[in-house]
């Protein structure tokens, strides 16, 4: 069962939630937080990107930039640019992209779940990037951001927040910079919070769609303050941290695509040549071609596209890992014919988020910055679910969920 409970948010007044709210801290680097923030002393980034607060070139890890996010977060409360609400409630979160639109649940995920593998994760997380978060839950008390979870489709919940979807939201404006939408509605009703939190306890498991680092400190950080705590009993808001649980069926997963500098010493005859070994080849002409299927990979190559689909046995449908594209394709494609070991570590190989398009492959081979690129099938929800349920790890930058979440539309004290 997963265990939730419904928190008393802190979040901006309804009129100043468009100075405050963000883009989540790991999406862009300090000059671009310092730029975005610029005069606006009300910014998230003051908090989640404490750095731009000092000259520039300043560490984001050191210490008196973690000192300064919990002055800046103290200074918000004490302003009333963050307000804590009076009463736990959930809440709901919905945001919409090109036309669509997807409802999360905001609710305290419970910290032994996360402990015991009840909430699962779909990919390797790095100790420095944990201790990092850790430190800025530690120092804040408090769950900044939130992390992004998927549940099992479930029509009551859905009936729920349908109906709270038809009156008038609490925060509604579009986002700078992606032009998404974003709606947050409060959940007050003392029955419709028991059915949330019900209908979550039938669940077997919530899944990190995205997120992990954040997941794993914001765990990390309450399983030490029930170590430290000699009077633990449980029901202390620290055994809790925040997250926005979406319907699988609603989330949105795009291509992640790879763009290499080099074909290994090989000509692109060569290279062809070498790939029919695997896959069918078909020459697609100067069009931009999108893979149309799973298995089915597009390669841009001397300003000419080409269909790559993986042959039978090449796949094994029964292994969750090595039935995924991002596997075949790193298997038979990057480190059998071109020498590429390890996708972390590579010099010799860049990602793309799908949300650029392939027209930014296209553009970083024709520029000579890149020799080739490889454009990949969309992961299913479907897929990560089967996968973290198996225990296993999806390979490296497997994934791109989009949009991402806002940060500063509400927040989760640890006391």
């Amino acid at each position: 069962m997963a265990i939730i409970k419904p928190f008393k948010g802190i979040r901006p007044p309804k009129d100043l939630v468009e100075q405050v709210e963000s883009r989540p801290y790991d999406v862009l680097n300090s000059e671009e937080a310092r730029a975005e923030a610029g005069d606006n002393e009300k910014s998230l980034y003051r908090i989640i990107k404490p750095e731009i607060c000092f000259a520039p070139g300043t560490s984001e890890y050191d210490p008196k930039v973690y000192e300064k996010a919990a002055e800046n977060f103290q200074m918000f409360q004490d302003k009333g640019w963050l307000v804590q609400d009076a009463d736990e409630h959930y809440y709901i979160y919905a945001q919409t992209m090109n036309g669509k639109t997807q409802y999360g649940l905001v609710v305290g995920a419970y910290v032994d779940d996360y402990m015991k593998g009840n909430i699962k994760k779909h990919e390797l997380t790095r100790r420095d990037k944990e201790e990092d978060r850790m430190k800025h839950v530690r120092v804040n008390n408090a769950n900044i951001e939130p992390v992004f979870f998927a549940y099992p489709d479930n029509d009551i919940l859905n009936t729920l927040i349908m109906r709270y979807s038809a009156t008038e939201p609490e925060y509604d404006f579009i986002a700078p910079i992606d032009g998404f939408r974003h709606q947050f509605w409060v959940i007050s009703d003392n029955d419709d919070i028991k059915i949330i939190t019900d209908e979550f306890a039938k669940m077997p498991s919530l899944y990190i769609a995205d997120g992990h680092h954040r997941s794993a400190a914001a765990a990390l950080v309450g399983a030490e303050k029930q170590q430290q705590n000699p009077n633990h009993n449980g029901t202390e808001e620290y055994n809790y941290f925040m997250a926005v649980c979406f319907q699988a069926s609603q989330l949105t997963i795009l291509d992640y695509n790879r763009v290499v500098k080099d074909i290994n010493g090989m000509t692109t005859d060569e290279l062809l040549k070498a790939l029919e070994k695997n896959f069918v080849v078909t020459c697609k002409g100067t069009d931009i071609y999108k893979p149309e299927k799973l298995h089915e990979f597009s390669m841009y190559i001397d300003e000419n596209w080409y269909s790559l689909v993986a042959k039978e046995g090449t796949y094994d449908n029964n292994d969750p890992i090595g039935v995924l594209d991002v596997d075949i394709s790193s298997r038979l494609i990057l480190d059998e014919l071109l020498d590429i070991k390890d996708l972390r570590s590579s010099k010799r190989i860049d990602f793309v988020g799908g949300l650029r398009g392939l027209g930014e492959l296209k553009r970083r081979v024709d520029s000579g910055e890149m020799r080739m690129a490889l454009a990949l099938y969309p992961v299913s929800m479907q897929q990560i679910m089967d996968i973290a349920d198996s225990g296993n790890i999806m390979p490296p930058k497997a994934t791109w969920f989009e949009p991402k979440l806002r940060s500063g539309l509400v927040i989760h004290k640890l006391s």
